[in-house]
């Protein structure tokens, strides 16, 4: 019997999916095919600009604990300086996470029930590697993880992001491994082939965590 706890249901008409996995597994490419498909996507990368760059009160909290320089003359946080001091030390990047974390996870929330307010109907997928970290699968419907191997997610690190190898495999070490992403998940996807066909593995698992989904949700209550 599995353990793994998911949102009951609500009767929204709403399938919030999960997607976790290490940087460099092929997550933008899921995201990129699902919303093709027109699912609304919740980028947590991106929340987290938006938060760290307009909330007040986090820039503040900034500001005090690094200094005014930390945010850059168009008012956006330098990013590079963060992250080369909490990456270097575990108690700075604590700090962050513990003035940043809960609001992400606050505007996540927030647009998932503002989705639902609107009407929406359809899937909304949360892409957040932290998200076990922060327990959102149990506010998601399934959680699809996605694997790669490591040699794979530290040359996509290299290109994508200009990092050397000693700063991917860094950034690496700091996220939760393959299997502990894919032990977590209600389906994992094995990335080794081209984006293509990554994307029709992403459709396919989504029809079938749907699927079980309301197998669930039609199954009598005992």
């Amino acid at each position: 019997m599995s353990t793994r706890v998911r949102r009951p249901d609500a009767g929204d008409g709403v399938f919030i999916l999960g997607l976790v996995g290490r940087a460099g597994s092929g997550k933008t490419t899921v995201s990129r095919a699902l919303e093709a498909d027109g699912a609304r996507i919740l980028l947590a990368d991106q929340l987290g600009h938006e938060v760290t760059d307009r909330d007040p009160e986090v820039r503040a909290a900034l500001i005090a604990e690094y200094g005014p320089a930390v945010y850059l003359a168009d008012g956006t946080l330098d990013r590079a300086r963060v992250a080369a001091k909490v990456f270097a030390e575990p108690r700075a990047r604590a700090r962050l996470n513990e003035l940043v974390h809960p609001r992400i996870v606050a505007a996540i929330r927030d647009a998932i029930v503002g989705f639902i307010r609107d009407g929406w109907r359809g899937v909304v997928v949360v892409d957040a590697a932290l998200m076990l970290d922060w327990h959102l699968e149990r506010a998601c419907d399934a959680v699809l993880a996605v694997t790669a191997p490591e040699a794979d997610q530290v040359a996509r690190l290299m290109t994508s992001r200009g990092w050397t190898e000693p700063e991917a495999r860094a950034r690496l070490r700091a996220q939760r491994t393959n299997e502990e992403y894919a032990r977590a998940a209600d389906e994992v996807l094995d990335n080794r082939g081209t984006p293509e066909a990554l994307a029709e593995q992403a459709r396919a698992a989504v029809r079938r965590l749907r699927d079980a989904r309301a197998a669930r949700t039609r199954a009598p209550q005992t």
